[in-house]
C-alpha cells in the first residue's frame, strides 16, 4: 500500500481527501490537540477492524470515536447522563472522553467486544472538519505501532505506519499546552471513574460534578482485567531501549543515574537520561535530554513522547528518567511513564528502618 503524506497547508483539499478516503474504508491519520490520531469509520466494522491490523493492537483493547458536535452523541449512545452533558459543556471540544452504553449502530469491533463506547470531540479545527467529511463518527486511537511512543509529529506517523494507511495529513507538532492523550472517564458507572488520566486532572472534573473515584490499576499491572478504555492493559508509549524510573529526593536521584551511567558506559553501552530544566547540568555522562521545567509540569507532558523518540533515533541501550509526581499532571505524567518503562522503578534514598 502507498500511504499519501498531505500539508495541513492545503486544508480544502486535505480535507475532501481524507474525508473521502476514510467514507470509502480507508485509514487516515490526522493531528488533533493531543497526539496525532489513525482514523477510520467507527460505524464501519470493517473499516474499524483495519485500525487494529495496522497498529498491531490487541482486539480487546477499545477505540475511541471522535465526533464533531454534540447532535452526534445521541445517535450512537442510548442514554447520556446528566453529568455527561455538564462535562461535555465544560471541556468539549478537548481531551476528554466520556464512557456510556452503546448503541446497536457501533460495532464491537470497535469497541473491543463491550457494550460501552467511548467518545469524545477533539479541539482541533482540522480534526473536526476531518470528522464531519468522513461521516461524523472516526474512530482514531493514536496513530502509532501498537505500544510504542504516541506520535506527536507526522514523521513520526510515517516511521510507525507508512505503507500501511493510505493517508497521513501533517499538521505539524500536535499537542499545543498538551501533549499526551485525553482523560477518560468512565461514566456508566457511579461515582464515574478516571481509566486514563490526561490534561484534565481529577479536580477539574470533581469542580464540575462532584466526586470521581480513581481506577485501581492507573499506576500499576493490571491482572486479569478486561481494558474498558485504550491504555489500561497493555505495553504502552514504549521506546525501543530498556527504560527505568528513578524515584526519591532529586539530589539522590541525579547521583545515582551518574552511577548507573557510570556503570554502563564501562560495558560500552549507550545510555539516554530524561532531566528538566532545572536537573539537566547535574548529569556528568551520558546522553541528557531535558523534558520540560518542574515549575510547568505541561512542558513535561507536551514534550515526553518526542524525547521517547528521539532516544529511539539515537539507538540508545538504556534510558534513565527522573520521577514527575508532583504537579497538577503528575498522575497522567507517571502512567505513561510507568507503562513506558513496563514499571520498573528504583526508589533511592529511602531511610533505613
Amino acid at each position: 500500500m502507498e500511504t499519501i503524506l498531505i500539508k495541513a497547508e492545503k486544508e480544502q483539499q486535505c480535507v475532501k481527501l481524507a474525508g473521502e478516503c476514510l467514507k470509502k474504508g480507508g485509514l487516515v491519520a490526522f493531528p488533533t490537540e493531543t497526539v496525532y490520531g489513525l482514523g477510520a469509520d467507527a460505524l464501519n466494522e470493517e473499516a474499524a477492524s483495519k485500525i487494529y491490523k495496522a497498529k498491531g493492537r490487541p482486539s480487546d483493547n477499545p477505540l475511541i470515536i471522535h465526533i464533531a458536535d454534540m447532535e452526534s452523541l445521541e445517535k450512537i449512545v442510548k442514554e447520556v447522563p446528566q453529568k455527561a452533558r455538564v462535562l461535555a459543556q465544560r471541556f468539549w471540544p478537548g481531551p476528554l472522553t466520556m464512557i456510556m452504553p452503546k448503541k446497536e449502530i457501533v460495532p464491537l469491533s470497535t469497541t473491543g467486544g463491550l457494550e460501552t463506547v467511548a467518545v469524545r470531540m477533539p479541539n482541533h479545527p482540522l480534526a473536526l472538519h476531518i470528522i464531519k467529511a468522513g461521516g461524523g463518527y472516526i474512530a482514531a486511537p493514536s496513530a502509532n505501532t501498537s505500544g510504542r511512543p504516541s506520535p506527536t509529529l507526522a514523521k513520526h506517523v510515517e516511521e510507525d505506519m507508512n505503507g500501511k494507511i493510505d493517508m497521513i495529513v501533517d499538521g505539524g507538532i500536535t499537542g499545543g499546552e498538551i501533549g499526551i492523550e485525553s482523560t477518560i472517564v468512565d461514566m456508566s458507572v457511579e461515582p464515574p471513574m478516571i481509566l486514563r488520566p490526561g490534561f484534565i486532572s481529577k479536580e477539574m472534573l470533581e469542580e464540575c460534578i462532584g466526586p470521581v473515584a480513581m481506577d485501581e490499576t492507573l499506576m500499576c499491572v493490571p491482572k486479569d482485567k478486561t481494558p474498558k478504555a485504550p491504555g489500561m492493559k497493555y505495553k504502552h508509549y514504549a521506546p525501543k531501549a530498556e527504560m527505568q524510573i528513578v524515584e526519591g529526593e532529586i539530589h539522590k536521584v541525579c547521583d545515582s543515574i551518574n552511577k548507573f551511567t557510570a556503570n554502563w558506559l564501562e560495558k560500552g553501552k549507550k545510555v539516554g537520561i530524561i532531566a528538566t530544566d532545572e536537573t539537566k547540568n547535574c548529569y556528568e555522562k551520558g546522553m541528557v535530554k531535558t523534558i520540560g521545567s518542574r515549575e510547568d509540569d505541561r512542558t513535561i507532558a507536551r514534550n515526553l513522547y518526542a524525547v521517547l523518540r528521539e532516544f529511539d533515533e539515537e539507538d540508545v541501550d538504556v534510558i534513565y528518567s527522573e520521577s514527575f509526581s508532583q504537579g497538577s499532571m503528575g498522575n497522567a505524567i507517571m502512567n505513561r511513564l510507568l507503562k513506558a518503562a513496563a514499571h520498573r522503578v528504583i526508589t533511592v534514598g529511602e531511610k533505613e528502618e
